[in-house]
Formats: C-alpha cells, sequence, structure tokens
C-alpha cells in the first residue's frame, strides 16, 4: 500500500514527534498523586560500592537527604522512577547521575536482574513503607569507580565500611525500611562477614 491510498495524511518522522517531555515524568503533580493512589509505582534503587580487585565490597555509599515525607534528615539509597517507555539500564544510569553527579562511573550488571525487589506500601505495619504510594522497586548494587558528587535534593554522600553501614545506629536512620533492604542487599554479597 502507498502513501497515496492514506489520503493527505502526514505522519511524524519519529514514531512518536520529538516533543517528548522527559522531566521528571510526563506526570504533572496532580497526575502523580492520582496515579499514586491507583496503581503502584515502578522504581529502581541502588546500593553504591566501591570493591576491591577481587570483588569484596570496601565501602558503600549512603546519601545524606531530607525525607519528603516526614521533613527529617535522613539516610538513603540511590532511587527514582523509571519513567514510562525508560529502560531499567536508563533508568538506573540517570538515577545514579542525578544523585551521584556524571563522573561517578557506576559498572552497571550485565543483565537487569535485581539483587531483590522491594515492595512499599502506605500504611504501617509493612517491611518496607512509603506513605505516598504503592511501589515497586528493583534493587540493585552497583561498583563506582569515579568522583561521587551528590546533586539534585541530596545534602552528601558518606562513604562507610559495610559494617558501619549495616550498623544499628545507620539503619534507624534510613526510613521505610530501606535500612533492612540494604543489610539485605549487603549479605547478598557475602559483605557482612
Amino acid at each position: 500500500m502507498t502513501m497515496e491510498a492514506f489520503g493527505e495524511q502526514s505522519f511524524p518522522e519519529e514514531p512518536f514527534g520529538n516533543d517528548w517531555d522527559t522531566e521528571p515524568g510526563w506526570l504533572s503533580e496532580e497526575e502523580l498523586s492520582e496515579t499514586r493512589g491507583r496503581v503502584p509505582i515502578l522504581y529502581v534503587e541502588a546500593v553504591p560500592v566501591r570493591v576491591d580487585p577481587d570483588g569484596g565490597v570496601t565501602e558503600v555509599g549512603l546519601l545524606l537527604r531530607g525525607s519528603p515525607t516526614t521533613g527529617t534528615i535522613t539516610r538513603s539509597l540511590v532511587s527514582g522512577r523509571v519513567l514510562h517507555g525508560e529502560r531499567i539500564r536508563d533508568a538506573l544510569m540517570r538515577n545514579l547521575e542525578k544523585d551521584l553527579g556524571p563522573v561517578a562511573f557506576p559498572t552497571l550488571p550485565l543483565t537487569t536482574v535485581p539483587v531483590t525487589v522491594a515492595e512499599y506500601f502506605p500504611w504501617p505495619g509493612e517491611r518496607y513503607q512509603d506513605p505516598r504510594q504503592h511501589a515497586v522497586s528493583l534493587v540493585y548494587v552497583i561498583p563506582v569507580t569515579g568522583e561521587c558528587e551528590p546533586r539534585q535534593d541530596a545534602l552528601e554522600l558518606s562513604w562507610l565500611t559495610p559494617a558501619e553501614a549495616a550498623s544499628d545506629e545507620v539503619v534507624a536512620d534510613m526510613e521505610g525500611g530501606r535500612g533492612t533492604l540494604l543489610r539485605q542487599c549487603l549479605s547478598a554479597f557475602g559483605a557482612l562477614g
């Protein structure tokens, strides 16, 4: 069938045009709030680590940031939504760069299979909580070799030994169960002895 068969219609050169709004995820704050109340939102989370030549975890990077839900300062992991139409690897890279800066030089895994999956619920009593929404998070441990400069809403990045990062004091400073999640990820990599 030729283009003439479609009559006077014109088609964009790119499949969806070239006017995509990719910042911050195609939903206004009102639309995001409504969506959060109806469907689970997909996130990626990353535990940035430094490794020795044998692949052993020597340091864990934790962000210090203001909590959007409690208004307090807490420790956190790299995290962010997966945008509509975005590949998991692209979401990981975007959020790592957003939180750690453009020269962190993360080494993404060969596969997008996460270390674990965390499911956050908006009500108390759950292992992982996010009072804003029901969220599903694909969680990765990502080695970084470059200079990390926190960006966006992160105040600082602290490098801790795995034992320090998994200590009761640090875990208690992480909201929504992320301290438990951090311990789970470090255990999966044999970093807690």
